[in-house]
């Protein structure tokens, strides 16, 4: 325990922000054992001045319901839900304290270090947990409000250590993943599973770069002091590359004049997630691949091979022609949504013996998801940052908008305002199965994936740079974009405040986030319908017919689905909606953790004087 190293004088003389990050630090080895259900109803219960709290909430089975009730009820009731429940992350210190206990709960109940890995994860969510973990970390070393490591004659504060202890811990967790993860599987799933593992270890080269950038200085010698993050960089290099030329497999231009195929175990389907992860991990090898000459390969009948450089033109060319082809499918619906993937209509077995039938995407499933709305963000901005096309960052702010419409967050009548409205209600973001309480583990990860693209897509533009091939935005663009995201800041705050409200006692983040904002008994008995539009094959499986299965085979995924279903409870009949179905998971604390994250990346991106920060 870090008492041990550090003087109770210490622990008095820290910042507030680095007083929150040393308690979380005292408290992990805590969260480790069985827990008293005090954490939920203690923490809410002082955030309210004046509150009085009845003991008899302590131990109830409906502990957080009573307690939100009993916490709205002290407000006017003609105040809005926004104004009410505000206060507990209005502050970057509340929102950063928030964080940390997610991710704590997040690492400490779920990962296992002698394995190196999430053990009820399935291979591509826990590809997206350790993603989550690197972007967590490049947001607290990135936030200029909390202590550097350059110190003075090199000697550190103690606030400083506290805090690099703390990124180390979960460094860690980083690094054993590498040997932890299932990468021999991985190799042989579909494509989209592939590109989640570029996509992640490129995240934490680029969390790797931004803190030696930060903490670790150039002496009077010019000589750089090591951290020894960096020594994973040439590793999570060469996966990410190996991984990045298995997947570029799936672009085919047989069919529909391009396009990335979704599985190569199943009838030609062209979708929108496989094909945005390829635009978004095409532009992060170019922008952050450093270069590898690691000459072992993962699948391949050569015994080496060959080095492969860093910003490669060719991932930029394979961006800018994937998303020409996306931008150009006809894959968004009339709300502006992606919806789900085109198949080729009369397509059976191709090849000599069979028929591509019409040969282009014009059968297209209109199934929205998520994750469909996000992914895509990472790759728009890299692409701006790539070409300087201004065009890129405008589709993106305009899928953005689409996606927060589609949330009702415009709609001001409370009646209307709860229907569904395209991917949410209330202005809160839904997956189509949380109000059935029927999700898979793949829903499950979805909306913490688009949260972590859109915080991607809205960090401040580079307004200067020394890197000739890259572009930097000029004082008015940097305004507009920040402008467009400032705009969307309330309404992340919203999620991120109803996400934040489905903890239960353990402080465990509920899937369906709109029982974080019920306000009362009709809330909880409203008919939260959902429209069917196209075929849920996320939660309920790849259907077993020719649309999608090829002639004499028949592809099942390699977990059940749909998942076994521990409580079938009805909305009506369960207390807490969030423990229905496969109830609280690793998979929804991540996403917890990454809207968490988006709204505290929104508040560090203003400087104490209100004006925008923009990136160096």
């Amino acid at each position: 325990m870090i008492l041990r190293v550090l003087r109770p004088s210490i622990l008095l003389r820290g910042t507030g922000l680095l007083q929150i990050l040393l308690l979380l630090v005292l408290v992990s080895a805590a969260a480790r054992m069985p827990h008293s259900g005090s954490l939920r109803a203690s923490d809410a219960a002082g955030q309210r001045e004046g509150l009085q709290w009845d003991q008899r909430y302590a131990n109830a089975p409906l502990q957080q319901e009573l307690l939100t009730q009993k916490v709205l009820s002290s407000y006017d009731e003609t105040e809005s839900v926004d104004v009410k429940i505000r206060e507990k992350l209005s502050t970057a210190p509340q929102t950063l304290h928030a964080l940390l206990q997610g991710l704590a709960v997040m690492q400490d109940r779920n990962f296992e270090i002698w394995q190196g890995t999430w053990p009820k994860a399935i291979d591509w969510t826990a590809a997206v947990m350790g993603t989550h973990i690197s972007a967590t970390l490049h947001a607290i070393t990135a936030d200029a409000s909390l202590p550097s490591l350059e110190q003075e004659n090199c000697a550190l504060s103690a606030n400083a250590t506290v805090l690099e202890n703390l990124i180390n811990r979960y460094f860690t967790h980083i690094t054993t993943f590498y040997f932890g993860e299932n990468a021999f599987s991985l190799r042989m799933q579909a494509y989209d599973d592939m590109l989640w593992v570029v996509l992640g270890w490129l995240e934490g080269i680029n969390f790797i770069n931004a803190h030696t950038a930060s903490h670790y200085m150039y002496t009077g010698d010019d000589e750089k002091f090591s951290w020894y993050g960096n020594d994973f960089i040439p590793a999570f290099a060469h996966r990410a590359r190996i991984f990045w030329e298995l997947a570029s497999q799936g672009w085919d231009t047989s069919l529909c004049a391009g396009g990335m195929l979704w599985n190569p175990r199943l009838t030609p389907y062209k979708n929108a997630i496989t094909n945005q992860l390829y635009i978004s991990a095409s532009m992060s090898m170019y922008l952050y691949f450093p270069g590898d000459d690691n000459e072992s390969p993962y699948r391949t009948k050569q015994s080496t091979i060959p080095p492969a450089p860093g910003y490669d033109p060719k991932y930029l060319e394979a961006a800018i022609e994937g998303y020409k082809w996306l931008s150009t499918s006809n894959m968004t619906n009339e709300k502006g949504l992606f919806a789900d993937g085109f198949h080729i209509r009369g397509w059976r077995g191709g090849g000599h013996n069979g028929s591509i039938g019409s040969g282009k995407c014009d059968v297209r499933d209109e199934m929205v998801y998520t994750y469909n709305q996000g992914v895509l963000l990472t790759g728009l901005r890299g692409l701006w940052h790539a070409t300087g096309a201004r065009s890129y960052l405008e589709d993106g702010h305009e899928l953005i908008r689409n996606v927060i419409a589609a949330t009702g967050w415009h709609v001001e009548d409370p009646e209307q305002r709860r229907k569904w409205h395209g991917i949410g209600r209330n202005g809160i973001m839904e997956e189509s199965c949380d109000a059935r309480g029927d999700c898979s583990q793949d829903s499950q990860t979805f909306k913490g994936i688009f949260f972590h693209h859109t915080a991607t897509f809205c960090a401040p533009l580079p307004a200067n740079g020394s890197d000739p091939v890259l572009f930097t935005a000029d004082a008015e663009l940097s305004d507009y974009h920040l402008q467009s995201c400032q705009g969307y800041a309330a309404w992340v705050q919203h999620n991120a405040q109803a996400a934040y409200n489905t903890r239960d006692e353990d402080g465990r983040f509920g899937m369906w986030w709109v029982p974080g904002l019920w306000r009362s008994e009709e809330d909880r008995e409203y008919d939260y319908e959902v429209p069917q539009l196209g075929t849920d094959y996320r939660n309920k499986g790849v259907p077993r017919d020719s649309l999608w299965q090829l002639p004499g085979q028949l592809f099942t995924q390699p977990h059940p689905t749909p998942y076994p279903i521990p409580s079938q409870k009805s909305l009506w009949e369960s207390r807490d909606p969030n423990n229905r179905g496969r109830g609280r998971t690793v998979e929804t604390q991540s996403g917890g953790v990454s809207v968490i994250r988006a709204w505290y990346k929104s508040l560090s991106n203003v400087d104490d004087d209100g004006t925008v920060a923009n990136e160096h």
